[in-house]
């Protein structure tokens, strides 16, 4: 069906060979000479757009527009006028118009208009199309090609950037060829963090990719020698794709420095990655030197309270005389408290934020049946992210950052994966509970379904039992108990998960800005 205009004119005749140009290219024009003959027209029928001037005697071009969409906000507004006032073009975009003419208009200017504005998403949606088919070949040669630790974070970040722009368009049936391609990457990184992971963990930090436990050495320790406050935010469980959802709120006061991937440790979970994050060691070498600081799987307690304690143990290894604040943030009350202690905290060199809840909200989308159905895919995922994000006190604590000369820094110990394909596993009464890795002590399944560390002290992993060991799922399997089996693959099918091994879990974000 063609778009429906109505054009808004107390000269109307005038512009009979742009109503008729617009014919030709087969649009239905109808008119009004008048702001209230126009809101009669717009009661009785469905336009797409409306071309209105500003100047009519009467009820004028402005207050027709406030009155128009007081009723009808969804309907797109031109706004034509002969003045170049610029106290009247703030008035109408003020007004929330789609666009602004000045007369006299040329009949190719009004086709631009109709074309931005009715067929922008379509146009924009074939364009993306077409640019992903034919990169489509170049990044299958990417993928299948032996690539390193760094072109594997470009790799991702493709990947992520053609996953935002296919989901913005409309109906291109591309998403589920991109998905496809998605899952060959996630299968060619698992074998290649597979075949180094246990160099990378031994080898010295220039062989090696940043991970979680040189992420403090290697990226905030740097700045904190600029001289001026610095705010390190830790998103728990944000993946790239959705710190590239929220960046656009950061970008009116904050300037980009820089931003990259880096690798989680495995397990990729809050346990492992964020205490060596705030230890800068890996978690056998924070149970060995700081057994007061770690707790073992088969503890009571959170896993995670001492994150404080470690981080002051890293700057004093260091020989960082930095004055430091610690706050965890897991529910709004609390949020908003460090909100309002934000003025004292620009007194410390380092401020370090723990914000939980995109883990919050992946777990909850497992357990609770509403969230599943607001984030039933990986576009709801982000958008549920994005809409907690604006209302949440985390973006008050960056807006009021904003007007300061501060360093921000924003990253995460780890990522997740939506899982769909379950893998069966035999454990006793002591394995842990996570989905995407086990460790324990009579672990049986097929060797070639997961990643397993049968010598957890090689990659830095702790025992609790001298005959425990690691095994991860790869890609987007999970672990499921043989018994009762088809219930929990069941159940936690399209769920998100974190721990073992995929680019969602492990390549994860570092973003450093500055304030304008």
């Amino acid at each position: 069906m063609n778009a429906k205009i109505l054009w808004v004119d107390d000269e109307i005749d005038l512009l009979k060979p742009h109503i008729i140009f617009l014919e030709q290219k087969e649009y239905n024009v109808d008119t009004a000479v008048s702001g209230n003959e126009a809101l009669d027209m717009i009661e009785e029928a469905d336009y797409d757009i409306v071309f209105l001037d500003e100047n009519m005697p009467g009820l004028s071009g402005i207050e027709t527009l406030e009155r128009l969409k007081s009723k009808f906000p969804s309907v797109p507004v031109v706004m034509i006028t002969k003045s170049e006032e610029e106290s009247i073009m703030e008035d109408a975009i003020g007004s929330n118009i789609a666009d602004y003419l000045i007369k006299p208009v040329k009949p190719n200017q009004i086709l631009l208009c109709l074309k931005k504005n009715l067929e922008n998403k379509k146009l924009v949606s074939e364009k993306t199309t077409m640019a992903y088919q034919q990169e489509f070949q170049k990044l299958s040669m990417e993928i299948s090609d032996d690539l390193d630790y760094h072109e594997w974070t470009e790799v991702y970040k493709k990947l992520v950037r053609w996953e935002l722009s296919l989901g913005k368009s409309v109906g291109s049936g591309m998403e589920e060829v991109l998905k496809m391609q998605k899952d060959e990457a996630n299968q060619q990184f698992t074998r290649f963090v597979m075949n180094n992971y246990e160099s990378w963990v031994n080898a010295r930090d220039d062989e090696r990719p940043v991970q979680s436990h040189t992420v403090m050495k290697k990226k905030v320790f740097p700045v904190l020698d600029s001289n001026k406050p610095t705010f390190l935010f830790l998103i728990d469980n944000l993946r790239w794709d959705q710190w590239k959802s929220i960046q656009p709120f950061f970008e009116d006061a904050f300037k980009l420095v820089s931003e990259e991937l880096f690798y989680s440790i495995l397990p990729s979970t809050t346990q492992y990655a964020r205490n060596s994050l705030f230890a800068g060691l890996m978690p056998s070498e924070i149970q060995k030197k700081y057994p007061q600081y770690w707790m073992n799987e088969n503890e009571e307690g959170s896993k995670n309270q001492f994150e404080s304690e470690l981080l002051g143990e890293l700057l004093n290894r260091f020989g960082k005389d930095t004055k430091y604040s610690y706050h965890k943030v897991l529910n709004m009350s609390f949020g908003r408290k460090v909100v309002s202690s934000l003025p004292n905290l620009m007194n410390n060199d380092l401020n370090v934020i723990v914000y939980n809840f995109v883990d919050m909200l992946s777990h909850a989308r497992t357990e609770m049946e509403i969230i599943k159905e607001l984030a039933d895919d990986e576009a709801a995922y982000r958008s549920l992210t994005v809409s907690w994000f604006e209302h949440s006190p985390l973006y008050e604590m960056i807006r009021y950052l904003g007007d300061k000369d501060v360093n921000l820094l924003i990253t995460t110990d780890h990522g997740s994966v939506r899982v769909n394909n379950p893998i069966q596993i035999v454990g006793d009464k002591n394995t842990n509970t996570n989905l995407r890795y086990k460790v324990g002590r009579s672990l049986n399944y097929k060797a070639k379904e997961v990643f397993e560390a049968r010598t957890p002290e090689k990659l830095f992993l702790p025992r609790t039992q001298m005959s425990d060991s690691y095994v991860f799922a790869k890609t987007n399997d999970f672990l499921a108990y043989r018994n009762n089996f088809n219930h929990y693959a069941k159940y936690y099918r399209n769920t998100f998960q974190h721990g073992g091994i995929s680019m969602e879990e492990m390549l994860i974000p570092f973003i450093s800005m500055r304030t304008k």
